[in-house]
């Protein structure tokens, strides 16, 4: 413990896990600890003992459920988008090659009280019972248009320019009404409030490319992927690539005292009474709690089932999209499943999440409107956590702390902070030019 690092990273979530691996190929000395005794802090994945012991204390799981160790259960759950950073980042760690990833099957969004598939291309929006006639033929005039946009190719822009034009410019440009633009902007372009029609369409339409891009590549039914066995072979997969690279792994440290000098800046981190020297500290918030502020709260429910989620196409692995328009709420809510397919279940069991930003204390009545769409349950979990993101200056202090994970069911606005962070950290912006086939590996 008593040598120096460049950085020590605490906590073994997701977030830190992929930072401390960039940061290890990078040629930084990396020492990356934490308080549990198993990866993966807040996005751990559970088996069904543990799932048991974290939601009902002392009770044992009912045996009609099957083998305990058939159970991987993300407490994070997200799907990838195929195309986008995530994979980038991780192909561009190498870090793909201790992992195997399979398509999802389905990408629906909740509109007008029914569930449907989500249109991504211009011939499925002319087959869309989303949209009359008329505007199937105006919504597929747009889609063209965004498939067709290059930033570098002003013919394709149409004489706008999307850095300044608005998002409800563009579509006015196209005439789509309001329930047309609630699943595009929700559902294909992810935006998790209402915010984005103000801004510029540039993003927008960057990423309605990315999840048409995305569909494209593995010709499934959505743009997603996921690996199998679940999330919680992600830390274990940044742990072996750090390793490689000479950063050393430390589970079980109890306390991880951060430690500062008389200016503030941290000198390096304490635990069972020895001190790890460091220039930085890259950590969660629940290592620095006086460096960050509650900004929100998760409401989340977990179901294990013994069939796919209906009006979902037999679909063993989706996402569901539930616009806050059509709920009434302030904030989207999101239901993601997966199951035997992907590994993290017992075959014939299905384990489905809803989750949405908390807008009231009671998260049972508050998820009503997705658990209503599951279908009969075997078993129901609720958990509620808050959220919070850091309040410290880094170039101050030398800490570099992630925002807790938000409720959305897909993992761009996690990219986001990683990369962020990591510019913060280096002073340099994270190459993700990659070749992107390298993650096609586990088609089957």
């Amino acid at each position: 413990m008593d040598e120096e690092y460049d950085v020590i990273v605490l906590g073994t979530g997701l977030k830190e896990c992929i930072l401390s691996g960039l940061l290890s190929v990078d040629g930084l000395k990396v020492l990356h600890m934490d308080r549990n005794d198993y990866y993966g802090g807040e996005s751990a994945s559970l088996n069904l003992i543990q799932l048991w012991k974290r939601f009902r204390g002392n009770d044992k799981p009912p045996a009609h459920l099957g083998s305990s160790r058939d159970y991987n259960v993300d407490m994070i759950p997200k799907f990838m988008m195929a195309n986008g950073n995530l994979v980038r980042v991780l192909i561009h760690t190498d870090v793909t090659k201790y992992l195997y990833f399979k398509a999802v099957d389905g990408s629906y969004v909740f509109n007008k009280g029914k569930v449907h598939k989500v249109p991504a291309t211009d011939m499925e929006a002319l087959k869309s019972p989303l949209m009359g006639i008329f505007e199937k033929r105006r919504a597929r005039k747009f889609f063209i248009y965004v498939q067709n946009y290059e930033d570098s190719d002003p013919k394709t822009h149409e004489g706008m320019d999307l850095t300044r034009v608005t998002t409800r410019e563009l579509i006015a440009k196209y005439g789509l009404d309001d329930n047309t633009m609630d699943f595009i902007g929700h559902a294909l372009a992810l935006h998790r409030d209402d915010r984005y029609l103000n801004e510029p369409a540039l993003d927008t339409v960057k990423r309605m490319k990315l999840y048409a891009e995305s569909l494209a590549r593995f010709q499934g039914g959505s743009p997603y992927i996921y690996p199998l066995y679940g999330l919680g072979e992600l830390p274990q997969a940044f742990a072996r690539l750090s390793a490689v690279y000479g950063g050393t792994y430390m589970l079980n440290k109890p306390e991880c005292k951060v430690e500062f000098d008389e200016e503030g800046k941290v000198v390096g981190v304490t635990s069972e009474g020895e001190t790890a020297k460091c220039k930085k500290v890259v950590c969660d918030p629940s290592y620095l709690t006086n460096k960050v502020r509650k900004v929100g709260r998760v409401a989340r429910a977990i179901a294990i089932m013994s069939h796919p989620i209906p009006s979902t196409d037999e679909s063993h692995s989706v996402q569901v999209v539930l616009p806050q328009k059509q709920l009434g709420r302030r904030s989207d809510m999101y239901l993601f499943c997966c199951s035997y397919t992907h590994n993290v279940a017992p075959k014939g069991k299905f384990i489905a999440f809803v989750s949405t930003e908390a807008e009231t204390d009671h998260p049972a009545v508050e998820l009503k409107p997705g658990i209503d769409l599951l279908g009969p349950v075997d078993e129901i979990f609720f958990d509620m956590y808050d959220r919070y993101e850091p309040v410290n200056e880094p170039s101050l202090d030398n800490c570099f702390i992630s925002t807790s994970y938000d409720a959305t069911t897909h993992f761009e606005s996690t990219v986001t902070d990683v990369l962020n962070m990591y510019t913060m950290i280096t002073g340099k912006v994270l190459d993700l030019s990659v070749d992107l086939s390298a993650a096609s590996a586990a088609e089957e």
